[in-house]
Order: structure tokens, then C-alpha cells, then sequence
């Protein structure tokens, strides 16, 4: 069969590369992928992934069996639904049950009404609104943008003069809706799960993420500085109470509501006294965690794919050893960075995973605030973190940071 990936980064690329794998497909195409993919799929860097009519055209003029959409953007903007009009399969949720993760207040109210278990909340509508709120509120305090925001949307306000500035950072104008959150305390991590409808098979091998910029789950929020799977001091009834707690019941809320989602919906845990909460939903796969989980995945992606379509049973394989994922980012990342920057030293054989880098001359310069990712595999996340990091060093650059403490809270309980 042929497929269609819709994206240009780390977890296009990881989808690309693992797609490549599967004995059903015979050709991968990506729109607009990016020039590290070349090796692995046919690339078509001349079309937008914001162009719908010219990514319709062209898988019905390619006769594509399936589009696997990455990124939160075509999914909100309706890209499910116009192929599907077409008669094209899709993997990825159309644009109302997209909202899931389009809306932060929509989640929240979702939650709400069936009792999944997350943060108290209260949203505003207008800064006027949300000044008056931040002198009334508890601290600390979580301030989300309702929408999307690349992950970035997310400020953790301590006191409220950080609120304030929270405020005018995310109110640009009067008018738009914040949500403030009760602030959680408790570990996160990441479960990725297989949604049709009212059947929900969640991963039975765990993620966890790095989203703030520096050492120590200091600075502000990214959309994420590395990951590693598996997460060993995470206990598997705690797994099990997500699955049960949240999983199964959000599925089938949102089908109850009428939301057709089929896809991978990620959910944001955080494993507080009374147990796993959700801290976000995302509609698609995490980057980076795609990048770790799909690598650690032995068994085949796509035929997941067609079993979750089938409602039929998915038995995931895992590779015995762990792996870790560091991200190097341009330097003022998450804010203003400078393009243009030469990056060499990586090779293209699923070691390193490429966000934000263009061919210009033959040479590989950044085009992003991510830039690539570096894995490594080992038998225990300790050996794990150090191959990553012996893959982070093989990396020729000056324009670029990275956290050195990726994987470092499951090492220190081993």
C-alpha cells in the first residue's frame, strides 16, 4: 500500500522511518517532510501542509491507501474531514474531536461531566477578567491558553506578580479565553493510546517528557527537551488505574458526545496523592516521545493501524532495551533564536531524528527552535542515557543547547 505523512519534524520523521518498516506499505510519501527523510520516503518539500486542496489532490491522484497525519494543526483545521469526504483513509481525528486538543476548555468540560479525574479549574474570557481573578486565586497557579500554543502555552505562575506577567503574555488582546488550573504536584508521564470510537487501547510501555528548557525542570516551557521509555519506577498498577480511570472513559465520552476520534490520543498524566490526573490531551503522538516510543516498538506500526480500524485485538512488542532521546535546540529557544546555523556530525540511520534543519549547498543548517534529536539504546535507561549522550557529542555546532540530565529521575531510583 502507500501512505501519506502529513508533517515536517522529529515525530514525522520517526513515523516515516517506522512506517518504512512494515512489510504492507511499498511507498511512503511526506508532505512537506524535511530533507533528512529523503533516504527513507519521497518527500514534497513544494507542498504546505496548510494546503488541503493540493494534499487531496494529490493522494487521490497518487491513489494513497492511508494519510497518517502528525501535527495538531491540519487536525484542527479540518484536513481528517476533507480527505475523508474523498473517500481517503485517515488516520488522525477529525476536526470536532481534534478539539480535545484544540480547546483546553473543552477538555476541562469534557472531564468535568464524566468525572475523569483532573485539576480544578476556572476560565476567563477577557484580561480585565483574569487580572481580577489572579488576586483572588490560590498559588501557585497553572495559566493555559486556550488553544493552540506548540506547547508553550503553559505558564506556572508562583506568586502574582508571575501571574500578571502570565496574563499579558497570553493575553495579546482583551478579548480570549484563559484557563487557569489548581497546580499539581506529583510526577508526569506520557501514555500514548489507540482510539476508535469507544475502543480505547492504550500502550503498554510508557514515556516520560522534559518540558522545561534547562537542567533541572528549570526555565520556561518547550514543547519538549528529550524523553525516554520504558519509565521503570512508575508502577504498573499505575498504568492500569490510567487505563481505567482515564482512558476507557474518555473514549467513550467522547463517542457518547458524538466525536468521532480515530487515532492516537496522548494523554498527560501526573500522579498525584489521590492518583493519576490528567494534566493535557493531545490528538496525536507526543514529540519527542514518538520519537523513543516507535523506536523501543519491534511490532508493526501500521498493521496497529488496520487492527485499531477493525476494532480487533493489538499486541504490542517491545525491544528488551531502553531508550533515551535528547534534543538540541537553537539557542534562545523556546524564545527568539537565530536560522542559518550549520549542524553536522549526524547520520540518517534512526539514530537521530531531525525538527528543524534544511539543505542549502549541501550542508545542513537549522530552520527551527527544535532542531534534532539523538537516541541511544541500551540495556537499562542508565546505559541508555549514556549512548544518547555519546550520540549528542558526535554533533558539530555552536548554535545549539541541550539538557544533560535527560532520564536522570528514573536513574536516580534504580
Amino acid at each position: 500500500m502507500k501512505v501519506l505523512v502529513i508533517g515536517a519534524g522529529g515525530r514525522e520523521h520517526v513515523l516515516a522511518f517506522k512506517l518504512n518498516q512494515s512489510p504492507l506499505i511499498n511507498e511512503i510519501h511526506v508532505i512537506p517532510g524535511n530533507d533528512a527523510m529523503n533516504n527513507i520516503a519521497t518527500v514534497h518539500t513544494d507542498i504546505d501542509e496548510s494546503n488541503h486542496e493540493k494534499i487531496i489532490d494529490f493522494a487521490k491522484t497518487q491513489d494513497i491507501s492511508w494519510v497518517i497525519i502528525g501535527p495538531e494543526q491540519p487536525l484542527i483545521e479540518g484536513l481528517t474531514d476533507k480527505l475523508q469526504a474523498e473517500d481517503i483513509k485517515v488516520f488522525g481525528p477529525n476536526q470536532a474531536a481534534a478539539q480535545i486538543e484544540g480547546s483546553k476548555l473543552f477538555a476541562k468540560q469534557l472531564m468535568e461531566q464524566y468525572d475523569i479525574p483532573t485539576a480544578t479549574y476556572k476560565e476567563t474570557n477577557n484580561k480585565t477578567d483574569a487580572l481580577a481573578y489572579i488576586r483572588t486565586c490560590d498559588y501557585p497557579i497553572v495559566l493555559k491558553k486556550d488553544g493552540l500554543a506548540a506547547g508553550k502555552g503553559v505558564i506556572i505562575a508562583n506568586n502574582i506578580d508571575e501571574a500578571h506577567e502570565g496574563i499579558d503574555t497570553l493575553y495579546s488582546e482583551e478579548k480570549g479565553t484563559v484557563v487557569f488550573e489548581q497546580f499539581l504536584e506529583g510526577e508526569e508521564f506520557s501514555l500514548m493510546t489507540f482510539v476508535n470510537q469507544d475502543y480505547a487501547v492504550p500502550f503498554d510501555c510508557i514515556a516520560q517528557d522534559h518540558k522545561r528548557a534547562f537542567d533541572n525542570d528549570e526555565g520556561p516551557n518547550t514543547g519538549g527537551m528529550g524523553a525516554y521509555c520504558p519509565v521503570p519506577h512508575i508502577d504498573e498498577s499505575i498504568i492500569e488505574r490510567t487505563n481505567n480511570e482515564i482512558a476507557q472513559p474518555i473514549a467513550q465520552a467522547m463517542a457518547q458526545e458524538g466525536y468521532a476520534f480515530f487515532g492516537v490520543l496522548y494523554i498527560g498524566v501526573i500522579i498525584t496523592k489521590e492518583g493519576p490526573k490528567v494534566i493535557e490531551f493531545n490528538a496525536r503522538f507526543g514529540d519527542p516521545e514518538a520519537q523513543v516510543l516507535l523506536t523501543r516498538m519491534e511490532s508493526d506500526l501500521m498493521q496497529h493501524i488496520l487492527d485499531l480500524e477493525a476494532k480487533q485485538p493489538i499486541q504490542f512488542k517491545w525491544k528488551k532495551e531502553a531508550v533515551v532521546g535528547v534534543i538540541l535546540a537553537s539557542k534562545g529557544y523556546p524564545g527568539t533564536y537565530h536560522k542559518g546555523d550549520r549542524v553536522s556530525g549526524f547520520t540518517l540511520d534512526g539514530k537521530y531524528f531531525v525538527s528543524g534543519l534544511n539543505k542549502v549547498d549541501q550542508h545542513f543548517v537549522t530552520s527551527g527552535g527544535r532542531v534534532i534529536l539523538a537516541l541511544g539504546e541500551g540495556s537499562d535507561i542508565r546505559e541508555a542515557k549514556a549512548s544518547a549522550y555519546d550520540a549528542v557529542n558526535q554533533i558539530q555546532s555552536n548554535a545549539l543547547f541541550y539538557r544533560k540530565d535527560i532520564s536522570d529521575k528514573a536513574i536516580r531510583k534504580m
